[in-house]
């Protein structure tokens, strides 16, 4: 290696600088720092792709280093403004993880703080999860209570424009810088909604989001209590446990869980909310990726709340830990899932800082539902389909007048009219049973 390198800067000397900061930014790829908490009861599995044999070869990383130097040299020596060697880097490490897939970014020390910043729950902005899919800035969902949720941003929603600057090659950091900004100020969102084909333009007004895990928990009617889950942060867990028992105390005999709109958040606080409904030891969610340390399988730890009949509602906006609870709901047949097909975000990101304060937002592995689905580009299909109305395309027809012209929620009154008839709900579970166990003869 030291007799490649010493060839190497002899042949070039001008690039020896240039190719020792080179070999640097590679060397930081060799890092560690998993960010998914690893709590509860969780086990290896054998990797899914064998691991890469013994150490690369040296010859064919100094080939593409010095592909890599070349480059650098020749933009330093000959664009027409002095450019920082570090302005290169940064802009060719934002490259290499954008080439890999959409939620892959290089996060500059900036970006990386604010990351930080936003896992605190509290930051602002208009209050919408976004994706880059098909190549196009996407709407996982606008979180309930936010101002584009208010304004009425659907899960789904292509935003072609943000401030009339077009988004087509942006990246979702880029994205997200440009659509923070201080509360009080204002975002111009020029958006394709799918449905209607129609171009929509929203101006909204930025606000401080704070996310909050348990937005709402009542008894509805009939000893039905709703609970809805609208983020998964730390507590989510904690806070379903006081709500679950808050509402036994007031009479729940049935319970729906609305995952609407939610978009996710941390793997254990989906294992933790799961684990209030799934038998102790029964498998809730594992990862599978290409080294063997990202292959776990996570399992129930604690002995199930009392249990009751369940019905969890889901909806295109419902992504990444939604549907890990979802999925493991459905596969140990512990409920009945009511709305449409959720997301299909499955992957798992890892943030891995790096020595100057930036660092690398990696998706090192998938999801896996309790039998063996995999939850990325799929969703999870619902047990039984409700799709809400479709809403009227011109601003004067969506406007309510005194709370008057306010849309049913069919979805939540199918969930509610199943829990009031013991026997309808125990007669689609039965259904349900008897359809997975003709699928698995089939197979």
């Amino acid at each position: 290696k030291e007799g490649l390198l010493m060839l190497f800067c002899r042949k070039n000397p001008f690039l020896n600088k240039i190719f020792v900061l080179s070999l640097l930014c590679f060397c930081l790829g060799s890092l560690t720092g998993f960010t998914q908490e690893e709590k509860g009861i969780k086990e290896k599995e054998p990797a899914v792709q064998k691991e890469r044999k013994g150490p690369l070869d040296p010859e064919k990383i100094y080939e593409q280093l010095e592909l890599f130097a070349n480059a650098i040299a020749i933009v330093d020596q000959n664009y027409v403004e002095d450019v920082d060697t570090k302005t290169l880097i940064y802009g060719a490490m934002k490259g290499m993880l954008n080439s890999l897939d959409p939620h892959s970014q290089f996060m500059n020390p900036e970006a990386y703080k604010e990351m930080q910043e936003d896992t605190e729950g509290k930051f602002g902005g208009i209050g919408i999860e976004i994706t880059i899919k098909d190549n196009i800035l996407t709407v996982i969902t606008p979180i309930v209570g936010t101002p584009a949720f208010i304004a009425g941003i659907k899960a789904g929603d292509k935003i072609v424009k943000i401030n009339k600057k077009s988004t087509k090659n942006m990246t979702l950091m880029q994205a997200v810088k440009w659509m923070r900004g201080k509360p009080g100020s204002k975002v111009n969102l020029r958006i394709l909604r799918g449905q209607e084909k129609a171009f929509l333009d929203f101006t909204i007004e930025r606000d401080i989001i704070k996310i909050e895990s348990i937005k709402e928990k009542k008894i509805i009617k009939d000893g039905i209590g709703y609970i809805r889950v609208t983020d998964f942060q730390e507590r989510s867990g904690t806070d379903l446990f006081k709500a679950i028992k808050s509402l036994t105390k007031d009479g729940m005999k049935s319970v729906i869980l609305d995952l609407r709109n939610n978009p996710g958040g941390l793997l254990q606080a989906a294992v933790d909310v799961s684990d209030k409904f799934i038998k102790k030891g029964n498998v809730i969610v594992s990862t599978k990726g290409r080294k063997s340390d990202q292959n776990m399988t996570f399992r129930a730890r604690e002995e199930e709340m009392e249990r009751c009949p369940l019905v969890v509602l889901i909806n295109e906006g419902s992504a990444s830990a939604a549907e890990i609870v979802a999925g493991a709901v459905q596969d140990w047949n512990r409920g009945l899932l009511v709305g449409v097909k959720s997301f299909g975000k499955g992957s798992v990101q890892s943030v891995l800082p790096l020595k100057d304060g930036s660092a690398l937002r990696l998706t090192t592995a998938k999801y896996f539902t309790p039998n063996g689905r995999s939850i990325q580009g799929t969703g999870i299909e619902p047990d039984i389909t409700v799709r809400l109305p479709e809403q009227a395309q011109k601003e004067e027809d969506i406007k309510k007048k005194n709370g008057e012209d306010e849309e049913k929620d069919v979805q939540l009154e199918k969930a509610v009219s199943i829990l009031q008839n013991t026997d309808l709900y125990q007669d689609l579970m039965n259904k349900k049973k008897d359809k997975e166990k003709d699928t698995k003869q089939e197979k």
